[in-house]
């Protein structure tokens, strides 16, 4: 796993940024996983919201791997159904 780097880890953490991807129950489909790599592709992070229920607590991580694994990019940080991608 690479060195995420501190200015990376902090504007992941900031309060400013908003989620732009919400996974509805239509779940991890190819259209959501594409809008994620285009936004990848325009900017640094991309702060990714599951809606509560759709995958169970045990799942998330799981989740959280397959999404940084199939775009390409790293989870800076994971709470809960919240987390931030970073194309590096």
């Amino acid at each position: 796993m690479p060195e995420i780097p501190q200015k990376i880890k902090k504007s992941a953490l900031s309060r400013d940024l908003k989620p732009t991807i919400r996974v509805g129950k239509s779940g991890l489909t190819n259209n959501l996983i594409s809008e994620i790599k285009d936004q990848l592709s325009n900017k640094e992070l991309v702060k990714v919201k599951i809606n509560r229920g759709l995958f169970g607590k045990r799942d998330l991580g799981d989740v959280w791997a397959h999404l940084a694994n199939t775009t390409e990019s790293v989870l800076v940080i994971a709470r809960g159904n919240v987390g931030v991608l970073w194309k590096q």
